[in-house]
Formats: C-alpha cells, sequence, structure tokens
C-alpha cells in the first residue's frame, strides 16, 4: 500500500514538473518574441495577437488603402475639371461673335396740313384700311434678317398745333409710331431739325410715343446702350448741319466711353441740302469721329444719297438720303439705300473688314407719285443706284 501511494505521489510530481517546465518554455518564447517586436522592429510597447485584434487592423489597412484610392481619384477628378474649364475659356475666347445692322435714312412718319390730303402720308392710311404695316411692308424681311435696324426718324409724333415758324414741320399723331415698329424697326436716332417742329411740347410728346411704343432712341443727350449677341453698343446722334461743334462730339464720346462699349455708332445729321456728294466739312468731321473711337458713322440731312467713305479700317456713310417720307408728296428724288454691315469679334476684339452691304432702293414703288412705300430695285435700276453712290465713294473696293 505504501508503494502504490509513493507511486502516486511520484506520478503526481512528475506531471506538476512537466507543467510547470510547459510554462516556462512557454514564458521564454513569449518574452523572445516580446524582445523582438520592441528592440529589433522598434515597437514601442507590446502587442497582443488576438484574431479581434488581426481583423481590425486589416479593417484599417483597407480603410488606408482606400482613403488614398479616393484621394488620388479626386486629384485626377479636379486635373480633369480645370481641363475642361481652360477649354471651354480657350473656346469661349476664340468663339467669333456678330451682329449685323441695318441703317436707312429719313424716315417723316408724318406730313404739313397744306399738303393735299388726297396725296399726303395719312391718305394711304386709309386707303389700306388702316393699315400701318403697309408703309414698309416692302422692306420689313430685310429688317427681319438683321439684328438691328436703325432709321432717323425725322419729324414729332404730337397734336400739338403750336409749331415753331419755319418752312416745313412735320407731325403725326402717337399712334403712327406703329408704321415703324410693325416695320420690323429697332431703333431712331432722332437727332435732326425736325425734333423740335412742335417746340419742347411736340418733342416731349415723341418721347412718350416712343416710350410707350417700347422703340429705342437716342440722340443729342440721350444715349443708348444695347447688348445684342454678346456685343455690347453705345449709340449717339447729333445735329450740326455746319460741322462746327466739336465740342458736342468730345461730350458725347467722353459719355459714351465711360459704358466700356464694344462698338460706338453714331448718327450725324450734317451737310449741305441738295447736294450729292459730302462736303469737305462733312469728311473732315467724319475722319475726327473715327479718329476718336467711332466704329460706324450713319449720315442724313441733304435728302440725297452720298458716298460712302472707308477710314482707317471703318465706314461713314456720308447721306443715306430719304426713305419712309412725308414730308413731300411726290420728291424728284426717289433713289435711297439701306445700308448693312456685319461687325464680327474675334478673341474679342473687333475685326476690320469689308462685310458691308448697299442695297440700293426706291422711297416709292410709284415712280410718278410717292406712295411712302420704300421698295428694293432690281435690274437696270438697281445698278444705276449703286453707281451713283460708288461714284462718290472711297477707300474700298465694293464686291456685291
Amino acid at each position: 500500500m505504501k508503494i502504490i501511494m509513493g507511486f502516486i505521489r511520484f506520478i503526481i510530481r512528475f506531471i506538476i514538473f512537466i507543467l510547470l517546465m510547459v510554462v516556462l518554455v512557454a514564458a521564454s518564447v513569449l518574452g523572445g518574441y516580446h524582445f523582438y517586436r520592441i528592440y529589433i522592429c522598434g515597437d514601442t510597447e507590446p502587442k497582443t495577437t488576438n484574431v479581434a485584434e488581426s481583423k481590425n487592423e486589416d479593417k484599417k489597412e483597407d480603410k488606408e488603402v482606400d482613403k488614398k484610392k479616393d484621394k488620388d481619384e479626386n486629384k485626377e477628378k479636379d486635373k480633369e475639371k480645370d481641363k475642361d474649364e481652360n477649354e471651354k475659356k480657350n473656346e469661349e475666347k476664340d468663339i467669333k461673335k456678330s451682329v449685323k445692322i441695318s441703317a436707312v435714312g429719313d424716315c417723316t412718319i408724318g406730313w404739313q396740313d397744306r399738303f393735299d390730303p388726297e396725296k399726303r402720308f395719312d391718305a394711304y392710311l386709309e386707303k389700306n384700311d388702316g393699315n400701318y404695316g403697309y408703309y414698309l411692308e416692302k422692306v420689313k424681311d430685310v429688317f427681319k434678317n438683321d439684328d438691328l435696324t436703325i432709321v432717323n426718324l425725322e419729324g414729332t409724333f404730337t397734336k400739338n398745333l403750336d409749331k415753331v415758324e419755319k418752312e416745313y414741320n412735320f407731325s403725326a399723331p402717337q399712334e403712327y409710331t406703329k408704321v415703324l415698329t410693325s416695320g420690323n424697326v429697332d431703333i431712331a436716332s432722332f437727332a435732326n431739325n425736325h425734333t423740335h417742329d412742335f417746340g419742347e411740347v411736340g418733342y416731349k410728346d415723341t418721347i412718350d410715343a416712343l416710350d410707350k411704343a417700347k422703340l429705342p432712341y437716342y440722340g443729342y443727350d440721350k444715349y443708348l446702350f444695347k447688348e445684342v449677341n454678346g456685343i455690347k453698343i453705345g449709340f449717339f446722334g447729333l445735329s450740326d448741319i455746319d460741322c462746327k461743334n466739336y465740342n458736342d462730339i468730345d461730350k458725347a464720346l467722353e459719355e459714351v466711353k465711360k459704358e466700356n462699349c464694344d462698338l460706338i455708332i453714331c448718327s450725324m445729321h450734317w451737310g449741305v441740302e441738295g447736294d450729292s456728294k459730302q462736303c469737305v466739312a462733312q469728311t473732315r468731321m467724319g475722319h475726327y469721329l473715327i479718329d476718336n473711337g467711332v466704329d460706324l458713322i450713319l449720315g442724313s440731312h441733304p435728302h440725297r444719297i452720298q458716298g460712302i467713305e472707308k477710314y482707317n479700317g471703318h465706314y461713314i456713310v456720308y447721306s443715306m438720303g430719304n426713305f419712309c417720307f412725308g414730308g413731300n408728296p411726290n420728291p424728284r428724288d426717289k433713289d435711297t439705300m439701306i445700308f448693312q454691315q456685319t461687325f464680327t469679334f474675334e478673341d474679342g476684339n473687333l475685326k476690320l473688314d469689308d462685310n458691308i452691304e448697299i442695297i440700293p432702293a426706291s422711297i416709292s414703288g410709284n415712280k410718278s407719285t410717292n406712295n411712302y412705300q420704300p421698295i428694293v430695285l432690281e435690274g437696270k435700276e438697281k445698278t444705276n443706284v449703286l453707281n451713283r453712290i460708288l461714284g462718290f465713294s472711297k477707300g474700298f473696293i465694293y464686291k456685291k
């Protein structure tokens, strides 16, 4: 029995010894591992290596990789965005912008009471059942196909009877603005010697009529600024028959240039009435206007078509003659024109070219009288009027 009990104690001690050895070996191995991590790998503190922490480490590394990937993708997107914006800016810079302008001469939408009631301007409204569109019916399609149509409004829209003492005083009721609006007219210049035919009252009535008709206008100290096709245009008009008031030009240009316009168009009422050739004073003043920043000059007053000059890359239309003209029931000279110019901008700069068209016309569709309905001429008549204009023109070769 003692032998058996001694054997059992021996076995128990042996098992305890083996367990202690296992513990010591395990401790030795783990200690070496931590020594390796701390002193060889540079870890600042021992780390446990359970499965959960391992998974967390893997997830963290995956997130860092995804984050870096997203960052790289965002960089690429930003680069593409910047590239697209730069390309867009370059495209916008290279885009050509243009505006096509039509201009005609004296539109006297009115009459004098002394004219024969059967032959004067208003008689044709009655003959055409009150259709205001009658007057510009034959040319409105020409005006429709441009960007802006400008007329010289020579007369007043008023019922005021207190007229200024002079040979000719022209007026019509305010509703006659429909002649212009129904004919695709966009702008009226009124700086001329008939603006005040019926005094200050008549002038104010005219302004009021144009405002009611929503028809833009300019002249004297009233300047007009209009943006068309992304091109800002400044307009001013002066009446200076003797071509002497250069101070008025300087003042007008100073005001218009404040608006930083891309184009400046000037209407000048000047020259000698009845002359088919522009005078030296017109030429001198026209050159001055161009030299000081005007891009196009539209002349009127002589009641005759005159020449056109290209000076320093810009056009001066010295006189466009009459057009829809209620100032005479049967004028001897019925020749007129529609002047057109297309202005083109490249890289924000005006291109100086010869993109103009001179359209010969007549103020009446009836040769023996004035029916107050301008028409575009064809054939021999067209050639004759064009040659008449070009005969007094210079500075360009017309190719149309």
